[in-house]
């Protein structure tokens, strides 16, 4: 990394997001909970385990169909608890508003917040309000923290996956960032798209309970399935194998992504994820996570290997194979 400036490739969630976290942030920090480079913390504490997630939330346009900024924030947090084996419990909430936003978008905005919270079971408890002048922010901005307790027995990381396990997506990718893609270009279509933004803690609860012994659950957001596999395959040093035709994305997204340049598996996702499980209990966790009204379009798309430790690599619709490499530069900055 070279001593320059921050680029908008650094918040991508590809290459560089990797290298500033790794090479500039976790070694400022180095502690044993921050090394792990997890969705959440998981801290050792007098009831148990604590999974412990923050996330800060500067979406553009801070209306989308499918949700807004305020829904979004809550979803974010409370999935990374979730992802962590964690039960999110409470949130806090940060909103940075900017000089002159109207007082009805924000009454709309924390009131989805309170719905959202309600339907994922979580309580917002502490908050903190700061309003800075004119041009200073881009409307509003939302950071939220939050907490959960993981049960006795669960025990889920990115460097966790074995040879043997089955790979599970919950459903359809890329829906989010394309939805987002379509408003700041002002493109219509007549197949109507929308964020897949949503709660996901019922639905790994429900995975739990089918296949206590998963390995790996993570939500695929900003560099979407392609570049989240890579992180995992790096960190368990294992390789992996998709099936591209077994990957779901709706015609109306592949469209779009043709259409644009874009590699669906790169695009972000808000209410989706990867969860890697021992064969056994793939099908059972399968079961589960199709039950979820987000989790219908679920299947399986590939498997873990211990051929080519750290790499990923798909087969392809025509038969042949590449390799799927981390997402490099910015798609689409602020995408949540």
């Amino acid at each position: 990394m070279t001593d320059q400036s921050i680029l908008l490739d650094h918040g991508s969630g590809g290459k560089l997001s990797n290298e500033l976290v790794s090479r500039i942030i976790v070694p400022a920090f180095d502690n044993s909970f921050l090394n792990a480079q997890d969705d959440g913390a998981v801290i050792s504490v007098n009831k148990g385990r604590l999974a412990f997630s923050t996330d800060t939330f500067v979406v553009d346009p801070i209306f989308f169909p499918g949700g807004n900024i305020g829904d979004l924030a809550v979803h974010g947090t409370v999935n990374d608890i979730a992802m962590c084996g964690g039960v999110p419990q409470y949130l806090s909430v940060g909103l940075i508003i900017e000089e002159g936003f109207s007082i009805n978008k924000l009454k709309e905005i924390v009131s989805t917040m309170a719905k959202a919270a309600a339907a994922a079971g979580v309580k917002i408890v502490t908050g903190d309000t700061k309003v800075v002048p004119k041009g200073a922010c881009d409307k509003i901005f939302i950071n939220t923290s939050g907490f959960g307790f993981i049960p006795e027995g669960i025990e889920v990381s990115s460097s966790l996956a074995k040879p043997g396990d089955q790979i599970i997506l919950s459903g359809n990718i890329a829906d989010h960032g394309v939805t987002i893609l379509t408003l700041r270009e002002n493109l219509e279509f007549d197949t109507p798209i929308q964020s897949d933004s949503a709660a996901l803690n019922k639905m790994t609860a429900a995975m739990f309970r089918a296949a206590p012994d998963m390995h790996v659950l993570r939500d695929p957001t900003r560099g979407g399935v392609g570049t989240t596999l890579c992180e995992i395959a790096q960190k368990s040093m294992v390789g992996m194998k998709l099936i591209e035709q077994a990957i779901p994305v709706s015609q109306a997204v592949m469209g779009l992504c043709d259409l644009l340049g874009l590699d669906p598996l790169y695009v972000a996702n808000e209410g989706k994820l990867l969860a890697i499980v021992p064969p056994d209990q793939a099908q059972a966790a399968l079961e589960a996570c199709r039950k979820d009204a987000h989790g219908e379009n679920a299947c399986i798309i590939g498997e873990v290997v211990s051929e080519h430790p750290g790499t990923v690599v798909m087969k392809t619709a025509i038969g042949g194979a590449r390799i799927v490499d981390m997402l490099t530069g910015e798609q689409l900055p602020r995408i949540c």
